[in-house]
């Protein structure tokens, strides 16, 4: 390609707060999407993911917009989402990745991405990477200032209490949280010289079963659920990422929960899981050398656990896990419990 900047190039990247930081920094919605590097020339054009594979394949309808609406020459830096039903849908982002064109094709034509434009490396000759932030983004409105769906430039502000709104209102649509950039930060490959603030809450789980942990030693996993309005306990997510002493621990905390000689679980609410209907998935279809069984528990013990965001009606992340709580019963575990604030427009968000 005929461009200042060349493919590949490893995404910009953020490190995590629990506060909204001020100072000299603007700030934009965090896009829970595909991270997306579009680099174009003239006719040729470059889908890059975040771990720098092309992405041009899985979303073919995002082809014609890009030439059309993007300059000649420019690399800009974005994530690729799919609106619906009224909100982000990552799953329906996360079907594109599939090995059949004829499915990919099918999966554009119903539910089609669009690209929001959050930063732009190049412009025509210009390598514009160790331009301050603010430079950049004056560059990139000028670029796409007449931008039409479904290219989108992501809002900005420099304002903090707007940004305090953006986050509170904005989760509903399925967004991920508010992005702060520095004012004078260059863009600066694979480093976290941004910061992202995102949504986290706790919630009282039903512990429904567990994996173990892929070297053998302890508890890998824990398999989490909650009741429903109909009363049938829904597997929503795992809460994992313990120390290998915690993983050892748990295999003791656990124990009182698990079938004992002669003790049948088949009443157990996930007895025939198979991923479908809010129980743990089997063996996986995709890869059968990934052991992905699962232990069963009695589902009497309950945890607390933190999360960030829920998609449809399971976890979008894995769950941190806090604490047992032996002061609750476990059908009291419900999702009524769970924080979903109503979801802010798209038409908002989208400029449309």
């Amino acid at each position: 390609m005929d461009l200042p900047v060349e493919p590949p190039v490893d995404p910009m990247l953020a490190k995590l707060a629990r506060e909204l930081p001020t100072g000299a920094l603007h700030y934009e919605p965090k896009w829970d999407g595909f991270r997306c590097i579009v680099f174009r020339s003239g006719d040729d054009l470059l889908l890059q993911s975040r771990n720098l594979k092309p992405l041009d394949r899985y979303f073919p309808e995002m082809r014609e917009p890009l030439l059309r609406l993007l300059p000649p020459r420019c690399v800009v830096d974005g994530e690729l989402v799919v609106p619906r039903g009224g909100v982000l849908d990552f799953d329906a982002l996360s079907e594109r990745i599939h090995p059949a064109d004829s499915r990919v094709q099918m999966l554009s034509e119903r539910d089609p991405a669009r690209f929001v434009a959050f930063d732009l490396l190049a412009l025509d000759d210009r390598d514009l990477m160790a331009e301050p932030f603010v430079d950049r983004r004056h560059a990139l409105e000028q670029a796409l200032r007449d931008v039409e769906p479904p290219v989108h430039l992501t809002p900005v502000t420099d304002d903090p209490e707007v940004a305090s709104d953006w986050f509170a209102r904005f989760e509903g649509a399925g967004l991920d949280g508010v992005i702060a950039k520095p004012d004078a930060g260059p863009y600066a490959p694979g480093k976290r010289t941004q910061i992202k603030v995102k949504h986290q809450r706790t919630a009282d789980v039903v512990v429904g079963g567990f994996r173990w942990h892929k070297d053998g030693e302890g508890v890998g996993s824990l398999l989490l659920g909650l009741y429903d309005d109909d009363g049938n306990l829904r597997h929503i997510g795992v809460a994992a990422a313990f120390t290998a002493a915690r993983r050892r621990e748990l295999i003791e905390e656990l124990a009182p929960y698990r079938p004992g000689e002669g003790e049948s679980l088949a009443d157990h609410p996930w007895a025939d899981g198979d991923g479908a209907a809010g129980t743990p998935r089997g063996p996986s279809r995709w890869n059968q050398a990934k052991d992905t069984a699962w232990q069963p528990l009695r589902p009497e013990l309950v945890a607390e656990v933190a999360y960030e965001q829920l998609q449809g009606d399971r976890l979008r992340h894995g769950a941190r896990f806090l604490r047992w709580r032996p002061d609750r019963d476990a059908d009291s575990c419900r999702y009524d419990q769970l924080e979903t604030p109503p979801p802010a427009e798209l038409a908002q968000l989208f400029a449309v």
